[in-house]
């Protein structure tokens, strides 16, 4: 277990009055109190540590020795330092023992702990999260439409609604999906709150324990989350290889999978786009052996240069694809509203299932929403964002060839996101402990895989933030990677011994 990653995005407050190896103690307490690190586990040596947060090895000794003094650790001579077990505290409930048993994926919880601790620091410019630029939700619009509308609305819209959705908005919804190619009724049309909950849905609607899936590697974290957590194994797909229809077909044959989980547009983390014969081949296969295809588009309507080809879901002539859409990035994430395009047995199906979750979702923003779309304000706020999110993505690489002589990077024609790769020695790991201690964070590529992963990929969304401010984060995470450089110059890695024969 790489335990480096519980401590991912954690600084030391290096004022006087509180000494490090003290901070350094009570941040290992926290972990093992609260069974993020449980009795057994083997911790870093001082020697890693003390790199790890930046200090002296005797501090790293000192942290230790206090938490071996309270009795939260043991030593042992020529092996290391373990967490000890714990007395059972009679008046606290064994929460830990409750929980559902189920897998997940690691990457996701370092994700969660390092986006926290990025969007809570001054100082700190994050790359990590993938979230459109507070400067243009157009909150004056929307409170223009609530004024505007409000006192003519009908009450009976803000009652309970139908599970499936507000219906105007699945009408308005409808018609923006004939602007992009797709015939869909309002019975075929779901509304939910954000895609995560579609794909959580989608997953009680199709998969049992044991199921398989395909997906594509790397992939959106999201998904992996929600398909691990009800029990399916995961088939990974590199859409780039000339021979993954024949991987597919493979899987296909031997697995029988549910679905095909793919973001062919802007893909997230990659900012990669299937070409058009791509698009049509797969369909193809997909058809001929009646395969789901679940298609995530979350970033089609953001390119910089030329629209992208036809979705899969405009293209399909058999009904095996589900669309799923959501509004938080190219509109604002506060609304919480995404939403699925399905054959109707299928919304019919994850309709009973969102009964149990929430009745219905927010009755105020879909109407909002509704309103929004319906008077025609989408296309120019959709016309802004794309120029000045291209703005970002072009200074965002500039100032990668800039200032990481050592990164090489895929150029995206549209979305949020760059893909990066280390071309030297030295892994991302290494380079986020630095980038955190130079005030700058990033997603490691390892949480976009359902598997085990090279140390050598990272994302980083332009979104977020101004081209100024992007050209000083690019320039930062530069400087950190100088510091690793340096460190493997200093420290060679040792040479392979010789085999014993």
């Amino acid at each position: 277990m790489d335990i480096a990653k519980y401590f991912t995005g954690i600084r030391l407050n290096n004022s006087p009055g509180s000494p490090l190896y003290q901070q350094i103690a009570e941040i290992v307490t926290q972990k093992i109190k609260s069974r993020e690190l449980p009795p057994g586990t083997r911790l870093l040596p001082e020697r890693d540590l003390a790199v790890l947060f930046g200090v002296s090895r005797t501090t790293a000794i000192n942290a230790y020795r206090l938490l071996e003094q309270e009795g939260l650790v043991r030593t042992r001579v020529g092996s290391g330092t373990y967490v000890a077990d714990q007395p059972a505290e009679e008046k606290e409930v064994p929460w830990a023992q409750l929980f559902k048993s189920y897998n997940q994926s690691y990457a996701s919880s370092v994700l969660r702990e390092m986006v926290s601790a990025s969007s809570s620091r001054a100082g700190i410019i994050s790359f990590a999260t993938g979230s459109p630029d507070p400067h243009f939700f157009p909150v004056q619009t929307l409170a223009d439409l609530f004024s505007n509308h409000i006192s003519s609305a009908s009450k009976a819209d803000f009652g309970y609604i139908p599970t499936d959705g507000y219906g105007p908005l699945r009408w308005s919804i409808c018609e923006m999906l004939k602007g992009k190619g797709i015939t869909s009724r309002q019975e075929e049309v779901m509304v939910v709150s954000g895609s995560q909950q579609g794909l959580y849905l989608l997953s009680k609607a199709l998969l049992e324990p044991g199921d398989y899936v395909v997906m594509e590697s790397p992939t959106f974290l999201g998904a992996i989350q929600a398909f691990q957590a009800a029990g399916a194994k995961i088939l990974g797909i590199d859409p780039s290889d000339t021979h993954y229809l024949s991987l597919l077909e493979d899987y296909i044959i031997r697995y029988r999978p549910k679905f095909l989980y793919i973001m062919p547009t802007f893909h997230n983390p990659t900012g990669s786009m299937l070409p058009l014969k791509d698009r049509q081949d797969l369909l193809a296969l997909a058809a001929r052996h009646r395969l789901v295809i679940v298609e995530d588009d979350p970033y089609g309507d953001l390119y910089f240069e030329k629209a992208p080809p036809p979705s899969l879901k405009a293209l399909d002539s058999y009904g095996g694809v589900v669309y799923l859409g959501t509004f938080s990035k190219i509109l604002i994430p506060g609304l919480k509203i995404g939403y699925l395009a399905a054959p109707a047995i299928l919304i019919k199906k994850m309709s009973f299932d969102k009964q149990y979750v929430d009745l219905n979702s927010n009755n105020f923003t879909q109407w909002l929403l509704h309103r929004y779309l319906e008077e025609g304000w989408l296309g120019g706020h959709l016309d802004i964002v794309r120029k000045e999110y291209k703005k970002r993505r072009d200074a965002m690489a500039r100032a990668l060839r800039r200032f990481c002589e050592g990164v090489e990077f895929d150029f995206p024609g549209g979305g949020y996101y760059i893909w990066c790769r280390l071309k030297e020695e030295g892994t991302v790991s290494r380079l986020l402990h630095e980038a955190v201690k130079n005030g700058i964070s990033f997603v490691p590529g390892d949480a976009f895989y359902a598997s085990a992963a090279l140390d050598k990929e990272f994302r980083l969304c332009f979104a977020t933030h101004d081209e100024a401010v992007i050209t000083e984060g690019v320039r930062r995470l530069g400087k950190a990677l100088s510091a690793v450089k340096k460190e493997e110059k200093e420290s060679p890695r040792p040479l392979p011994a010789p085999p014993i024969v």
